[in-house]
């Protein structure tokens, strides 16, 4: 797999039983790429370690006074350092294309991961979570995976050189067989110490991203509310935590850095003791020692990939126990989630959502009006076939939900929620979503009554003559709340779904505007099957057919001008009434007759 071949057609079906599990599964999926690693690793230590044995010679001719030989060890030295030039090359080139390669694999599995659970992944997951996991964790996944391959390259050259050195000099061959091993195990009872320090250092700094992300996504009502600063205390109490634990974590390293120093220049300080002795008492020649000399000097290098594994794993692990846990996630399923699956529900069907009764009629408006709105976004959120937790599935024409293939049911019933995201780019882009065909833009734009967002975002594009030209900033900032939900609104209604359920879709909305927007919807959306969440009477009096739900079951339907005169528990949530009680009637509500009156004022207005 090369760079230039991603993203991956397929990912895979990773192994989410633990982190471990999670980078093995890693590994094993890019054996080409390990090996091309461990190949030109092994090229290019060989080479290096190959230096002092040439050096030596080289020392050795000249001492003997043999010119030949030195010559021909001159020209030794020149393919060395020529396999040393491209050996460190394309080792380099295979390592990086590892660790692009996997922290590809890794980002594609969390944004297939994120499409299929919809909204449920930030119910079961913190938001700040799955930024974590999705660059930081990802990046430190991607290091472990292809330093691997480096590491396993390193160890088969210290191993070989070691070898060569007890056959060419036994004597002081013996002391670094004996040394090399000790200095790369001396700092293994340091790794747990080191490792838990670093998990908390993550853990630490995961808790403060997610505290980060919730600021910023919240920053509009904090600033609202006075809270900012209450805030920024938090955050600046988890990130000096996190500074904390970063330094004791250092700490550790560095200690560990320091003795992958020290035990080197205790081995040489020992080879050099002895091998000055041997040569004293004529044992060994001068070429000899500084062959061993030279090897042990030059075996530092590979061994400082001992430290780097470690390190590696260290960090990696918990950051692979996330993104397993991440990914183990599965869409809730209800009862009859097993059923049906592949059989695709007839065009123009009835919508029914068993848990509460709500029945949505085909090619009708039904509005579905909540007292608790957390319990309308859920409902909103089972209709879409996103439950929060289980039960039975809502059926599309007598067919479960939750057992059609899930581009099918995204394809047949789209829900827009309370808070829909505007992704910074052009309206154009905005807009080019997976559409029927049957709803052109300008269509969409006009039912959403966007005349004059078009018009503002054009004052604030500079280039932009065309409105579809022009740039929208990241989640439309620059719009109002009124503006950014009909923009929502108007990329709902391109799509054209079967079924198209909205969440509150005109809750920033003044009335003048909100009545244009019903009509239009209305108008737009004849023959097709909508629900709208809302408890706006303007909306609420466009609707074919109103249902009122109350402690999670559906209490009463009828037009919105009927509930309101029959149904207290209704007309307490639409006009706001507080003091409506369960036998009340509709002698009981005079303002609510005047509701009605300024509502059908509104709409000869509009």
């Amino acid at each position: 797999m090369q760079i230039q071949d991603l993203p991956f057609s397929d990912p895979g079906v990773p192994d989410t039983r633990s982190g471990p599990r999670f980078l093995w599964w890693l590994g094993r999926n890019q054996l080409g790429g390990q090996f091309r690693s461990l190949a030109w690793g092994l090229v290019h230590f060989i080479a290096v370690s190959g230096l002092p044995f040439l050096v030596g010679r080289a020392v050795q001719a000249v001492v003997d006074r043999s010119g030949t030989r030195l010559a021909l060890t001159g020209g030794l030295m020149v393919l060395c350092g020529a396999a040393i030039a491209l050996g460190d090359t394309f080792l380099h080139r295979a390592a990086i294309t590892n660790w692009i390669t996997a922290a590809a694999r890794v980002q594609q599995l969390l944004a297939r991961k994120a499409a299929g659970l919809g909204s449920a992944l930030t119910r079961r997951v913190a938001a700040g979570e799955v930024v974590a996991v999705s660059t930081g964790d990802v990046e430190k996944i991607g290091w472990f995976v292809e330093s691997v391959s480096r590491f396993t390259a390193a160890a088969l050259t210290v191993v070989a050189v070691c070898v060569a050195l007890l056959v060419y000099q036994p004597a002081l061959g013996v002391i670094v067989a004996v040394g090399l091993p000790v200095m790369a195990l001396a700092v293994l009872p340091l790794l747990p110490r080191a490792t838990r320090r670093a998990d908390l250092q993550r853990e630490k700094a995961g808790r403060a991203t997610e505290l980060a992300s919730d600021t910023v996504a919240g920053l509009r009502v904090l600033r609202g509310i006075g809270g900012e600063e209450l805030f920024l205390d938090r955050y600046r109490r988890a990130s000096q935590e996190v500074r904390h634990a970063a330094v004791r974590s250092a700490r550790m390293w560095s200690l560990i850095s320091a003795i992958q120093v020290l035990m080197p220049g205790l081995l040489l300080i020992a080879v050099v003791w002895y091998g000055v002795r041997l040569a004293r008492e004529g044992r060994i020649g001068v070429g000899e020692l500084v062959t061993v000399y030279s090897s042990v000097m030059v075996l530092t290098y590979p061994l400082r990939h001992f430290e780097e594994i470690a390190m590696a794993y260290s960090f990696s692990r918990p950051s692979a126990r996330r993104a397993a846990h991440v990914l183990s996630l599965e869409r809730p399923t209800g009862a009859g989630g097993g059923g049906a699956r592949g059989a695709e529900p007839p065009s123009g069907s009835d919508l029914y959502d068993p848990a509460t009764g709500l029945l949505a009629p085909a090619g009708l408006l039904t509005a579905v009006v909540c007292g608790d709105p957390d319990a309308a976004g859920r409902l909103a959120e089972r209709l879409g076939g996103h439950p929060a937790e289980g039960g039975p599935s809502v059926l599309l024409g007598g067919v479960p939900l939750d057992g059609l293939p899930l581009d099918t049911a995204r394809r047949a019933v789209l829900v827009q929620d309370k808070d829909p995201v505007l992704l910074s780019g052009s309206l154009r882009e905005l807009l080019d979503v997976p559409a029927s065909g049957g709803v052109g833009a300008g269509d969409a734009l006009a039912a959403a009554h966007c005349e004059d967002v078009l018009a503002s975002l054009v004052e604030g594009s500079l280039d932009a003559a065309d409105p579809m030209d022009a740039r929208i900033t990241e989640r439309g900032r620059s719009l109002s709340g009124g503006q950014r939900q009909r923009l929502a609104l108007a990329r709902s209604l391109l799509t054209d779904p079967e079924v198209l359920v909205l969440d509150e879709p005109t809750s920033a909305v003044d009335s003048h505007t909100e009545a244009r927007v019903a009509e239009g919807v209305r108008r737009l959306r004849a023959g097709r099957t909508t629900v709208v969440f809302t408890s706006s009477p303007l909306l609420l009096d466009r609707a074919d057919r109103v249902v009122l739900v109350h402690a999670g079951e559906v209490r009463a339907v009828g037009t919105h001008r009927e509930l309101v005169r029959a149904e207290p528990r209704y007309r307490a949530v639409v006009t706001r009434e507080t003091g409506a009680e369960p036998g009340g009637t509709a002698d009981d509500a005079p303002d609510t007759l005047e509701e009605l009156e300024k509502l059908e004022e509104i709409e000869e207005s509009a």
